[in-house]
């Protein structure tokens, strides 16, 4: 009896129709996967970006798919393995680290229509706007070995791009390095950038350097972390917004 042969769908979310952001929504023989969940897609700019997460190998590498719009640590995230066995691709080992119970079916592809479905998304750029590319650009030098950031011992936590204010990227960077969100000695920074018209590579090269020339830490705002950490390091409590403003 053959094996089903499941056919994948990477379909992009644009607003105004996903209300909070870009999605990359995988329909799986029709299925919207998260459709009616409480679990929201992680968008373009990962799924679909340089590094190729999607993109399937002989070597199993999984991929963190879907979120709830809190921390992982604290509401769980959905990772998915995604693998290459001969002329299929798999996708298998669904898991939320915060729920046990948590689980998907394994899915089978045929390998030639998952490697054209994956090529044809990585290659529509319609959702795009220059601040994804800055963020895409700097998030890569920011995480890069050698990174300026290990000197004040931080490190980058993510870079927010928002189609709503495309002119603007915050970054938000956690000190220590290599911290445990569930511990009560972190901190979370974040800091507003502007995006202009530049080069987006001029720009990456230029916001990396105002951010690692001294502690990034003085030009930004507690947005996240314990009360205790901050009162230890002498940064106001309770944290600081600039949406809240």
């Amino acid at each position: 009896m053959a094996e089903t042969v499941d056919v994948l769908e990477l379909r992009i979310i644009c607003p105004p129709a996903a209300g909070v952001g870009l999605e990359v929504r995988p329909v799986i023989g029709g299925r919207d996967v998260f459709a009616g969940s409480p679990y929201r897609s992680v968008g373009p700019r990962h799924l679909l970006g340089s590094a190729g997460p999607l993109r399937a190998t002989a070597t199993p590498r999984e991929v963190r798919i879907a979120g709830t719009g809190c921390v992982e640590e604290c509401c769980g995230a959905v990772h998915v393995t995604i693998r290459r066995e001969r002329e299929h691709v798999l996708w298998t080992g669904w898991r939320n680290p915060m729920d046990e119970d948590f689980g998907l079916a394994d899915c089978r592809f045929s390998a030639a229509q998952y490697d054209a479905e994956v090529a044809r998304a990585e290659a529509d750029r319609t959702w795009q706007w220059p601040g994804t590319v800055v963020a895409d650009l700097l998030e890569a030098r920011l995480t890069g070995e050698g990174s300026g950031l290990a000197a004040w011992d931080c490190e980058l936590e993510a870079i927010w791009d928002s189609w709503k204010e495309p002119d603007r990227i915050d970054v938000v960077l956690r000190h220590p390095r290599g911290c445990d969100e569930r511990g009560d000695h972190w901190l979370q920074f974040g800091i507003r950038l502007p995006v202009c018209a530049d080069d987006p590579a001029v720009q990456a090269e230029r916001l990396e350097a105002r951010l690692t020339a001294g502690d990034p830490r003085a030009a930004a705002q507690v947005w996240g972390g314990s009360q205790a950490a901050a009162e230890k390091l002498g940064y106001p409590w309770p944290p600081q917004y600039p949406w809240d403003s």
